[in-house]
C-alpha cells in the first residue's frame, strides 16, 4: 500500500525559537520535507532531521520569493510522494500568512492537510515591548492590518480607532504617518516600532506622530510591527527599567 502524505502548515511564532509550539516542535523532528519563508528563526532549521529536504521559498519583504504557484505545486507534489512535508511560515499561518491558496491546491488534489497555530507578531511584538493592546480607559480595542498597499486601506475608520497594530509598514512608513494625521490622528499621538520582536536582534524606537520620522531617519525598518495608540506610552510604567 502506497504511503499517504500529509502536509502541516504550521506557524513557527514572532523569533526565537523558544516561541514554538511544543506540537510544531514535535512534528519539526518527525518532517521529511521543509518547505519555509525567509523570516523563519534559522535554529528551526536544525530541528528536522539530517536527511529532511530543506527548501527556502524567500517571501521576504523587496526580496526575491518563489511564486505562489510553484510553493502549491511543491505541497502537492511531494504529499502525493508519501512525504511528511511541513510548510513553516513566521507568525500565524492564518494572520496575513497567504495560506489559503495552499489549503487550495491542497484540498484540490485531496492531500491530506493539518493547520498548526503559532503566535503572531501582531500581538507579541507589542507585549516584548511592554505595549498591552488592551485597556479598560485607553485601548477597548485594537485593530490589525498589513500597510503594504496603504492605498486599499480605509484610513478614515482606522484613525478613529484607539490602538492600531501595522504589520510591513516598514517601506511605506512615511505614507502611514502622513494619512493617520491626515485623518485626524493628533502629532501627540504616541507611535512605536518594534524590529525583529522576539530576537537577539530586537530594536525599539518610541515617539509621537510628530517626531518618530525623525527618530527613525536612515534605519531600516525591516520587519517591524507599528503600534499606535496611547496604550504605547504605558511602556514606561510596565517594562523593568533595571
Amino acid at each position: 500500500m502506497t504511503k499517504q502524505g500529509k502536509v502541516y502548515l504550521i506557524g513557527a511564532g514572532p523569533g526565537d525559537i523558544d516561541y514554538l509550539s511544543v506540537k510544531a516542535y514535535n512534528l519539526l523532528k518527525k518532517a521529511e520535507v521543509l518547505i519555509y519563508d525567509a523570516l523563519v528563526d534559522a535554529q528551526l532549521l536544525s530541528l528536522v532531521p539530517t536527511d529532511c529536504l530543506n527548501l527556502d521559498m524567500g517571501k521576504r519583504g523587496g526580496k526575491p520569493s518563489t511564486p505562489q504557484a510553484e510553493i502549491n505545486n511543491l505541497l502537492v507534489q511531494y504529499a502525493n510522494q508519501g512525504k511528511l512535508v511541513i510548510r513553516l511560515k513566521s507568525g500565524d499561518p492564518f494572520i496575513f500568512g497567504r495560506v489559503s491558496a495552499e489549503i487550495e491546491a491542497l484540498k484540490a488534489n485531496s492531500c491530506e492537510f493539518e493547520v498548526v497555530p503559532g503566535i503572531s507578531s501582531a500581538t507579541a511584538a507589542p507585549t516584548f515591548a511592554g505595549i498591552p493592546l488592551t485597556d479598560p480607559v485607553m485601548s477597548r480595542c485594537f485593530a490589525v492590518l498589513t500597510a503594504h498597499d496603504p492605498d486599499v486601506l480605509d484610513w478614515e475608520a482606522l484613525s478613529r480607532l484607539e490602538t492600531l497594530v501595522i504589520l510591513m509598514g516598514g517601506k511605506n512608513f512615511p505614507e502611514i504617518i502622513y494619512r493617520l494625521k491626515r485623518h485626524g490622528k493628533t502629532l501627540t499621538t504616541p507611535i512605536a516600532i518594534i524590529r525583529w520582536a522576539g530576537t537577539s536582534e530586537q530594536k525599539i524606537w518610541s515617539g509621537n506622530l510628530g517626531n518618530i520620522l525623525e527618530k527613525i531617519e536612515g534605519e531600516s525598518l525591516s520587519p517591524a510591527v507599528i503600534v499606535v495608540g496611547e496604550v504605547v506610552g504605558l511602556r514606561d510604567y510596565l517594562t523593568d527599567s533595571n
